[in-house]
């Protein structure tokens, strides 16, 4: 199946202030992760410190790319797995296929829970360090902004995870048999040193035309990020920040790091963008607005709820070469930058009756790095 076709999906809208008044419906919720659902709600109304905070970490997902080879070499961490700091061309797609189209630099969110943590402590877990090793930075005469914008917007999107979390704890305990009562999936995301971000940034793509197989064998168009659950209970999603990198280079000696990148109005491809299996196996494309944030579902809320919330599959495309021309005829370079904001269970958490979060984790990244 191509993309030429794909509807575009209205996913259900809640404010920040119905979740913190607890008026979000139960039908509400159903229609947003039960079932027949696309798996994915959007909050609106967010504190206005959102936008500013999405445009400066969006701009240094550029900046950062575009280091210095050896600048980006000292900020990887093999003996994470690569799920610390800087990352490209480890994680498979499918059997033998290494994803070169992205980069993406991980964090680990402990620093939420104590803010003198840069990783959940190793003490029972020295073979889990893709959540144990401690956060690697950018030095700030290269990116100045990065650490302190990305430690804040990191805090807001798991602060607004937390209320959906409540919410989904309202649902569960009421129609999950056996489910903990007294709000245990909002604790378990305001509590947990194992949640993790991924800024990622789809490099421009050059190439006039290009196909691309799933692993089923249809053309959808998803080597950018093949079909795939998270592992998460909510992943929450910023919306995409186009760059014209040719018009704007986020490299040079004569670049301000400090300063937020233009930003295009909208993606010069339409094709760009989050497109979900819905429950019926159709594909849809979903669109997130700048000043909201998603939250999908992850297979670990599936495990909590006992399938009553279900994760869902998901893959993202990047801009392509669309033939757009820019100043003097150039063609333009168009990079897609994006957060994610993985809240999980801490490591001993059990996410099913004698399965813990690490014995969970470990089988997902063995399949994927």
């Amino acid at each position: 199946m191509g993309l030429d076709d794909v509807p575009v999906a209205q996913a259900v809208t809640v404010s920040l202030k119905e979740l913190v008044d607890g008026t979000v419906s139960f039908d509400t919720l159903t229609e947003a992760f039960g079932p027949a659902s696309l798996g994915i709600i959007l909050v609106k109304d967010l504190d206005p410190r959102f936008v500013e905070l999405r445009a400066k970490v969006l701009s240094n997902a550029s900046y950062l790319a575009s280091l210095p080879e050896e600048e980006l070499e000292s900020l990887t961490s093999p003996s994470s797995k690569y799920l610390t700091g800087w990352s490209l061309g480890k994680e498979t797609l499918r059997s033998g296929h290494f994803d070169t189209h992205k980069g993406s630099y991980y964090l680990n969110c402990a620093f939420y829970q104590d803010a003198s943590l840069q990783g959940a402590p190793s003490t029972h877990y020295p073979d889990l360090s893709e959540y144990t090793a401690p956060n690697i930075w950018p030095d700030e005469t290269s990116l100045p902004t990065f650490r302190s914008s990305m430690e804040e917007l990191c805090r807001l999107v798991i602060d607004t995870a937390a209320l959906v979390a409540r919410a989904c704890d309202r649902f569960a305990e009421r129609n999950v048999q056996g489910y903990e009562t007294g709000g245990f999936l909002e604790r378990l995301v305001r509590g947990s040193l194992t949640s993790k971000a991924r800024l990622l940034h789809y490099f421009p793509n050059e190439s006039s035309s290009s196909t691309s197989t799933s692993a089923a064998g249809e053309d959808d168009d998803d080597d950018w990020c093949t079909t795939h659950l998270d592992h998460s209970c909510l992943t929450g999603l910023t919306s995409a920040m186009f760059i014209d990198e040719s018009a704007h280079p986020p490299s040079g000696d004569l670049v301000d790091r400090s300063a937020t990148l233009p930003e295009l109005p909208a993606s010069p491809d339409p094709k760009a963008g989050l497109y979900i299996r819905s429950r019926t196996d159709a594909i849809v494309k979903v669109d997130i607005p700048r000043d909201c944030l998603a939250f999908q579902t992850g297979e670990a809320l599936q495990l909590i709820t006992r399938g009553q919330f279900r994760a869902v599959p998901h893959f993202v495309k990047g801009a392509r070469d669309v033939g757009t021309q820019g100043q003097g005829g150039k063609r333009r370079l168009i990079a897609r930058n994006t957060l994610a904001v993985f809240t999980q269970p801490n490591l001993e958490a059990e996410v099913q009756p004698g399965v813990t979060f690490a014995d969970f984790a470990r089988g997902v990244v063995e399949r994927t790095y």
